[in-house]
This record gives structure tokens, sequence and C-alpha cells, in this order.
């Protein structure tokens, strides 16, 4: 079997709800999940997020007009719940006829009508059985789950224990499973869907290949890395977050009081980079101190994080940025086409579950 001819078992829940041909999800990465990106893995038969977390209203205005062109294939975006103009994003995109609303964090009860009176799915990504059974209450339609083994913000939890937990939960509830978090090749698929997943998500897979946007210089620090080539800090915005164990990383992983100087200068340079008015960045920085239970100091972090990310993935400069990457990045020596990349990974577990029959 081939991608052109997949295993019956790769036609999914999600497949079906989601109207795309495989069950792969490129995911929603600040700086690097843009048009072109995501237009190829539509075109390669997944399901593309836009990452609108880094973008102004504007900008999401021209990049949603941008993957439309490129492609006919649905696409999702990946917005910020506590964002002061989430409920004007949702409404733009279902104006658009954006598939999907994905979130890093649950979003409100209020938002979630909200997108579901446009037509919208919603796909909150969550970190806990606990936080699966809370959204699935709410009325969701999908799950993101990640493993601690995942890149960017993450718990501790392995996906190979967290996933069952979820699976387990939601079981009969008709909310859809995508496993994140360590996924890179059909063999992780198959093993998803034998958690009872309905899909797999990749972030730095998708990251690592020829239609990505980021420069080739960054692309080969991750290429560089080994299975151990990445560690979990709390020092970039207060939060366990997963990134390429860097120089600049671990110079923040030491501990001084200067850093939130330079912290708040980021900060307001990111507000002049992304157009964000003073009140809304208070605003965004109370609900951030209020949703994480943050200090402080831990807000001006939080607030640097996209000056930090933008230093790499934009300007590509890996000495002076933060490089978000799952442990996957340690097996991944090759730079595909989303084409490429998704048809190997359809036909390697197509060829896999049709072995299992004997």
């Amino acid at each position: 079997m081939t991608a052109a001819d997949p295993h019956p078992a790769l036609a999914t829940g999600f497949t079906a709800k989601f109207g795309v041909r495989h069950p792969i999800v490129q995911t929603g990465m600040g700086y690097v999940s843009s048009p072109p990106l995501v237009a190829a893995t539509a075109e390669a038969g997944g399901l593309g997020v836009l990452a609108s977390a880094t973008m102004t209203y504007d900008e999401l205005v021209a990049a949603i007009a941008a993957v439309k062109k490129a492609t006919d294939r649905p696409f999702a975006v990946n917005l910020r719940a506590d964002a002061p103009d989430a409920a004007e994003r949702i409404d733009l995109m279902g104006r658009e006829g954006v598939k999907a609303a994905s979130f890093a964090q649950a979003p409100r009860k209020d938002l979630i009508k909200r997108a579901h009176d446009l037509g919208l799915l919603v796909v909150p990504s969550i970190g806990a059985k606990r936080h699966a059974q809370k959204v699935a209450e709410w009325g969701v339609d999908g799950v993101v789950v990640q493993g601690g083994e995942g890149g960017g913000h993450t718990g501790s939890v392995p996906t190979t224990l967290l996933l069952p937990q979820v699976t387990d939960v939601l079981r009969g509830s008709g909310v859809t499973v995508i496993a994140a978090g360590g996924f890179f090749d059909g063999r992780g698929l198959v093993a998803a869907l034998a958690y009872g997943a309905d899909a797999i998500a990749m972030g730095t897979r998708f990251l690592l290949t020829s239609d990505s946007p980021v420069g080739r210089a960054v692309k080969d620090v991750y290429l560089a890395a080994d299975v151990n080539g990445t560690v979990v800090s709390k020092e970039i915005d207060g939060v366990p977050h997963r990134v390429l164990a860097t120089d600049f990383v671990r110079r923040l992983e030491r501990r001084s009081a200067a850093r939130y100087p330079r912290a708040l200068a980021n900060a307001w340079k990111f507000r002049k980079l992304s157009g964000t008015s003073l009140p809304d960045l208070i605003r965004e920085g109370l609900a951030t101190r209020k949703a994480r239970s943050l200090t402080w100091p831990q807000v001006l972090m939080a607030a640097n994080t996209p000056v930090l990310l933008r230093a790499a993935m934009v300007d590509g400069r890996p000495e002076y940025g933060v490089m978000a990457s799952g442990q996957a990045a340690g097996v991944i020596d090759d730079l595909p086409t989303c084409q490429e990349l998704i048809d190997g990974i359809v036909t390697q577990a197509s060829a896999i579950l049709d072995g299992l029959k004997g």
C-alpha cells in the first residue's frame, strides 16, 4: 500500500471530521507555521495549522488569504485564548471558512460557542487527563494531547503514558484525539492509533522540511542535535518550555536579576513589532499572570519569548534566539518536502498495518 492507496485503518474519525486525506497535523508554531508551510501540508493531505499568536490582526487577515490562494483544502488557525482580540479573530476565521480553531490553552466557554456558531471546529491542546475531561464537558471537537517529548510548552508525563489515559477517559465522547510529542514517522502513527488516537500532530518534523520558512543555518542547528540535545527550561517564560540546549539557553538558565530589565526591553520591542497597544500589552500581562500564576518577573520573561523566537526563526540568528524543539529533533536528519514527508509516513504506516494481518 502507498500514500495514494493507504491502509483502510488510516481513514479515521479525524480524517472524516476535518475533511483531510491523512491523519496527520502540522502544529501551529510561532514564526514557523506560515502560509507556504500550511498550504504545502494541506496539499499533501494533512491538516496545516497557521500560527497567529505572533501575528497582528491585519497580518492574520493577509495570512489566511495567502493560504486560501495556495490551496482549497481545509486548514486551521492557532490562536491564544487569552488574546484581547480572540473573539475578533474567531469572527474572521468564520467569515473566511477556516476549518478549525486550535488553542494552546483551553478557550473560555463563550469562545467555544462563538466558534461553533460560526461553523468552526474547536481543538485545544491539553497536557493532563483532567484537562481533557474538562474541555470535553465544554463541548470541544478535538484535543491535541502533548506528552513531555514535545517541543515548546510541555508537561513532564511522556506521551506513552498520557495518551492512553486521555483516550480511555474520552472513549465514547465523540471528541477526536490527536497525539503529539515524539512523533516523526509511520511507526509513531501506528502506535498512536493503537493507543486509541485518531491522528498525530508534529511540530519539529514539519519545521525540518524544505517547505518550512526557517533559515538553513537554524535548521542545521536542529539537524545537529542528538536525542539529549533539548532541555526543559522555566527561565524563558516562567513555565516549562522544551527547547534546543544551546549556549544561549544555558546562559538564560544561570539565574541573574539582570535578565529582567532585558526582558522588559524585549517586551517593549515586541509591542512595537506586533502593533500591540500599551493597554493591550498590560491586559495581556495581567491575563498571563492570572492564568499561569506567575510572578511579575516571570510575566516579563513571558513577554520576552516572542522576541527570542523571532531572533532565531525569522532573523536566522540561533546564537541570540530560543528554538523550541521536541526530542524528535535527535532522530531527524533530512529536509523533505511536506508531500514527501506525509507520503512517506502514510506509506510506512500502511505497510506496518498490512503486515500485522499475519
